[in-house]
């Protein structure tokens, strides 16, 4: 494979199960390490493209290659240059972290003569070291993924899929992953990995947002939190938010409105000249403001703008 080309290729790929599209038509590019973030909320389609990547699932139509092998009909080509992370870890609670290891080797074909190395390595990437005789089972939920991810590059693949690879996972032990995560693309390694938490996809160097199937966005995170929000964003903080709510979907000089968390996020056509009629409109309707004031929209923001207007958007958008 020519170290320039495109480590994943998708053109116009289609999943059907039955008379539902899992996978609507979606077309996209990663390459050689960069870590690619495929983001959207859960039942969008994100997992499903990912096992097509891998080759366990078969496409319905269009066109795939992972590391130059066609995903339809070179699946096992394609598995032997991947690693492959799922959201529930495919571990054996009964064998211990070593076991876990040496079997996951063979797995992936590791010859002898590399296992003792390969598996000194994966220990070490993972911080694993102390814990070697510790039953898989007996491990909390960050130590679990940090093993997970040990099992999936023992064979130092190339191309790395994580499929929700910190559902459940304490907000510390997630910051480390992505450290180590980090760590491997620097080494060369493209990492596709799917989210649906917003906050995580900050830490991708490029992103597609996908909805219902479609990708409805691409970019990376800084283009589309300032490039594709239409509008400026505005944080309420008031009595009575679910009241306020109402009222500010409708109220003149607001485009859109959400919850987040305690507080409201506006989409204004400008913050500094919305902020006293926002105020005054919810004084006279009885709902006191405590906290008004401009904020740089988050990727949750673009997410909520892109699915909200028309119960999402029909076609994609790519920032370039």
């Amino acid at each position: 494979m020519n170290g320039q080309s495109p480590a994943v290729v998708v053109k116009d790929l289609v999943k059907r199960f039955g008379d539902f599209i899992a996978v609507d038509t979606i077309s996209l590019e990663a390459h050689k390490g960069e870590i690619f973030g495929f983001l959207g909320p859960n039942g969008a389609g994100k997992s499903t493209t990912i096992r097509m990547l891998c080759g366990l699932l078969r496409p319905t139509s269009g066109q795939a290659f992972v590391y130059g092998f066609d995903v339809a009909t070179q699946s096992e080509q394609v598995r032997q240059n991947i690693g492959y992370m799922s959201q529930k870890f495919s571990l054996y609670n009964d064998l211990t972290v070593i076991e876990n290891l040496i079997f996951f080797a063979g797995m992936y074909s590791v010859k002898k003569s590399d296992l003792k190395d390969r598996i000194t390595w994966a220990i070490d990437m993972a911080g694993l070291n102390g814990r070697e005789n510790s039953l898989a089972g007996t491990l909390a939920a960050g130590w679990k993924q940090r093993l997970a991810l040990g099992c999936a590059v023992l064979h130092r693949p190339p191309i790395l899929f994580l499929d929700e690879p910190t559902s459940g996972v304490d907000p510390i032990s997630r910051r480390q992953f992505w450290e180590m995560i980090h760590k491997m693309a620097a080494d060369g390694v493209t990492v596709f990995v799917t989210t649906h938490y917003m906050d995580e996809a900050e830490y991708c160097n490029r992103l597609v947002l996908i909805y219902r199937g479609k990708i409805v966005a691409s970019g990376s995170p800084l283009e589309l939190k300032l490039k594709y929000m239409a509008g400026e964003l505005l944080l309420v903080e008031c009595d009575e938010v679910g009241k306020a709510l109402e009222l500010l979907q409708t109220a003149p000089g607001v485009d859109d409105a959400a919850i987040f968390g305690n507080a409201l996020h506006l989409v204004v056509p400008k913050a500094s000249e919305a902020i006293s009629g926002v105020k005054s409109y919810l004084s006279e309707h009885g709902v006191n403001t405590t906290r008004i004031e401009p904020i740089r929209p988050s990727l949750e923001d673009v997410f909520v703008s892109l699915t909200s207007v028309r119960n999402g958007p029909e076609t994609e958008t790519s920032i370039q």
